[in-house]
């Protein structure tokens, strides 16, 4: 008599409810403890959730059992993050063509995923499934005391930020971005308004510390900042001149303001990410005595870049 063999296919799947517990912990174990700490993060506002709201909730099962899961990570203006499975065994594959189909689907602008250092995941898996790689992100942490030499201190003036224009807020980002070595993969994705919306994402009270910067009676550039009362530290989210102001020292100055700004506000260390590639912010990052603490890949499917 012959035996009829039960299929080993293995298919992906939308997590049933009564499996989401289950799910969120397979998914929490797939992760170092810093991204575990981020994707504790990540769940609050789901706490609430509608079941539609987890439709990017992936999961496969064999025997009744759950062996694996993936989630995309709804996030607003259409982008997206992608929380990884273990990366061990045949259903990766199958798990993440099915999280790439469902973003294309939903017409998502941007999927990211991060890698940190510690994670298991190979890069080659996830350019093989269409991902393209962003950047490589070096987290620095410096003391708020520290402050560069410079030869001709310059006058440089404050504006709220907030006190511009939409119009001229996106376009002093733009001219400050022209020529940037930051994410350059990722600027040519993302419309300045959705860089602008994706920092106002980061910190909905940050904008309070966010500053036009002004010299000799015009704006040159911009900072960003936002303190982290969990941890004390202030965060140095964006610094940057117009193309036309770099090169004069106004960055050494510029940088000693920010660290002035924190030390003032009681913080006693910045933090800030930069490419591994900008190697001239690098060298002032270091000079200002900045070191790096961690180091993070990026990688994203893209949606439609046309709808910039």
């Amino acid at each position: 008599m012959q035996h009829q063999h039960v299929s080993s296919v293995v298919c992906a799947t939308p997590c049933p409810p009564l499996r989401r517990r289950d799910a969120l912990l397979q998914l929490a174990a797939a992760h170092d403890p810093a991204m575990q700490q981020a994707l504790s993060t990540a769940l609050k506002p789901m706490a609430d959730a509608t079941d539609d709201a987890w439709q990017g909730l992936w999961v496969t099962q064999q025997a009744g059992q759950l062996t694996g899961a993936i989630w995309v990570q709804r996030l607003p203006m259409k982008f997206a993050q992608l929380w990884l499975p273990k990366a061990e065994g045949p259903k990766v594959d199958t798990l993440l063509r099915a999280a790439h189909q469902w973003v294309k689907k939903q017409d998502i602008r941007l999927c990211h995923v991060v890698l940190s250092p510690e994670a298991t995941f190979s890069e080659t898996v996830l350019l093989d499934h269409g991902m393209q790689r962003l950047a490589c992100l070096q987290h620095l942490i410096g003391s708020s005391d520290q402050r560069l030499w410079v030869k001709q201190p310059a006058s440089l003036s404050l504006m709220a930020f907030n006190e511009l224009s939409n119009a001229e807020q996106l376009a002093l980002l733009a001219a400050v971005g022209h020529d940037s070595l930051d994410s350059r993969a990722l600027r040519e994705i993302l419309s300045v308004q959705e860089l602008l919306a994706g920092f106002y994402q980061q910190d909905p009270q940050a904008p309070q510390h966010w500053y036009a910067v002004g010299y000799r009676g015009v704006i040159v550039g911009v900072l960003l900042l936002a303190p982290h009362a969990a941890t004390g530290r202030w965060e140095l989210m964006l610094m940057g001149l117009k193309p036309e102001w770099r090169g004069q020292g106004l960055g050494r100055a510029l940088l000693n303001k920010a660290l002035y700004l924190a030390q003032q506000a009681g913080a006693r260390e910045v933090t800030l990410a930069v490419d591994a590639v900008n190697l001239p912010a690098k060298r002032l990052y270091q000079q200002a005595g900045f070191m790096r603490y961690t180091q993070q890949r990026l990688f994203a499917w893209k949606g439609n870049a046309d709808r910039r």
